[in-house]
């Protein structure tokens, strides 16, 4: 079933019932170790490294609850979950399938790293479903994509993507990022794991790195369990921040999408434009897919300015509110050349490949006033 009042959830699921000491907010518990108790198991000591202790168990059931999902777990990173994540569920002889279009940081330990664990893998275009089964393997376990790419912001064929894992017994992993859960929960769209750089959008304020995991709850333990051994635990005062930030994502996320797609529109009508990359523009070619799947379009957006490398950099100089910086996902403006930071590991003929340009421009819209945010635009493209 579909979450019901988000809003109302990022606010109140896995708060703890009774509240600690009365606080109506939840304290920050700076403690490394806890009194053993009952715990039979190694991975139940409550521990920091464990991700057990009372801030990491309030911000990982609000995170599933948000999710619909049956479990979460927070991480040190983003890449820490995505990389922990597949080394829970790949071993050595295993192959998996991967979206053609990632983030940086994920093509990067996929194609210099996992060959090193013994994985093999495949890119697929997660939009060309008839293309898909040519790569299967018998030992191919695992299928990874993105809701919305980094930069392009392209939508794959998501629902055949998990129809096509469950038909061949693989595990579905998301990137779901960009869209965050209040415009997008993948476990209702049949996804088995959910991951998320709780940096961006679930924080939202530029503050903190983090990371995070969602899905069924057989999943979500061996993903834990991966990550106490390989340390990459969130600490209790990141995890309070996070917690924190996450209880006003809805009314976060509806002013970046709004002022995403305001901004993005008046991209397209200026002259001095090329093309402009948001799946809530009719020209997006997955705009109608976006429309079904999506709650809300997110505030990200990418853009081509005439003129070039030099053109964008002078852009990006002239803006007046957006601050030129990598990540993304804060409530101030963020503005970058991907080739300078997300996706700077990539050579001339990857970054080629996969259709990203020098002179490409990536914004992660915050949420200033629209008009205002419209007016810095003009001025900068004048």
């Amino acid at each position: 079933m579909p979450v019901k009042n988000i809003a109302t959830e990022v606010i109140h699921a896995g708060e703890p019932h009774p509240r600690v000491g009365g606080a109506v907010c939840l304290p920050i518990f700076q403690s490394a170790m806890y009194e053993t108790g009952t715990a039979t198991s190694y991975h139940d000591i409550q521990y920091i490294r464990l991700n057990n202790t009372p801030n990491h168990i309030a911000v990982q059931d609000k995170l599933a609850a948000i999710e619909n999902a049956e479990a979460a777990v927070v991480t040190a990173s983003g890449m820490a979950a995505i990389s922990t994540a597949l080394l829970a569920v790949l071993r050595v002889g295993d192959h998996a399938l991967f979206q053609n279009t990632l983030y940086g940081g994920t093509y990067d330990f996929v194609t210099k790293d996992l060959e090193g664990f013994g994985i093999s893998y495949d890119f697929i275009d997660s939009d060309a479903p008839d293309t898909w089964a040519e790569k299967l393997r018998p030992e191919t376990k695992v299928i990874y994509v993105e809701s919305m790419s980094n930069p392009l912001l392209q939508i794959g064929d998501l629902e055949s993507i998990a129809v096509f894992a469950r038909e061949n017994g693989l595990i579905s992993m998301i990137d779901n990022t960009f869209p965050s859960p209040f415009n997008f929960r993948p476990v209702e769209w049949g996804f088995d794991l959910s991951l998320h750089s709780g940096t961006k959008y679930l924080n939202g304020h530029s503050d903190i790195v983090a990371g995070a995991v969602a899905g069924s709850k057989e999943l979500v333990e061996a993903v834990k369990k991966k990550l106490d051994h390989l340390g990459g635990s969130l600490d209790p005062h990141a995890c309070f921040l996070l917690h924190r930030g996450m209880r006003t994502l809805a009314v976060r996320m509806k002013q970046h999408n709004v002022n995403a797609l305001t901004l993005a529109r008046f991209l397209e009508s200026h002259p001095r434009v090329l093309t402009v990359n948001h799946p809530g523009l009719a020209s997006h070619p997955r705009h109608m897919r976006a429309a079904e799947l999506f709650d809300g379009y997110s505030g990200m957006l990418s853009f081509e300015v005439d003129g070039g490398v030099e053109a964008a950099d002078e852009v990006i100089e002239r803006l007046q509110y957006p601050i030129s910086a990598p990540s993304l996902g804060g409530v101030e403006s963020l503005v970058t050349r991907p080739v300078t930071t997300s996706h700077s590991g990539l050579s001339d003929e990857e970054l080629q490949a996969a259709g990203i340009s020098k002179s490409l421009i990536r914004v992660s819209v915050g949420i200033e006033e629209a008009d205002d945010l419209v007016r810095d635009f003009a001025r900068a493209l004048a």
